[in-house]
């Protein structure tokens, strides 16, 4: 699982696909002044499906890897500035993403372990 990651400044707007592989992909709408605050949309992205995913600059982004690999591209608006960078963590109540664990537990890197709840943003 790759955490829903945004920027604080400089928001990057991504265009994301699978270039292999298959993730189930995700973003939340953490833009205060939106009508769609807090609501969620995901939807599988595969090499066999093709489909791209457009993620509007505000929007968190993050994915649940569903095959043994996967690889991803994106394309981004804005430079990647770690500094800037924030994590809204992958199982936030509020926000109840509905994730095809089937079971599993997400493997989550340090990083986004540390997530902070919607409620904080």
């Amino acid at each position: 699982m790759r955490g829903l990651h945004f920027q604080t400044a400089n928001a990057q707007g991504k265009l994301v696909r699978v270039v292999r592989g298959t993730v189930f992909d995700v973003a939340v709408d953490i833009r205060k002044d939106s009508p769609t605050y807090g609501a969620w949309d995901g939807l599988i992205l595969s090499e066999e499906n093709q489909s791209q995913l457009w993620i509007p600059p505000g929007l968190a982004h993050g994915f649940f890897v569903l095959t043994d690999i996967a690889g991803f591209e994106y394309k981004s608006t804005d430079y990647y500035r770690p500094n800037n960078e924030g994590c809204l963590i992958w199982n936030d109540p509020t926000v109840d993403i509905d994730l095809p664990l089937n079971g599993n537990t997400p493997l989550l890197s340090d990083k986004d372990k540390l997530g902070k709840l919607f409620t904080v943003f």
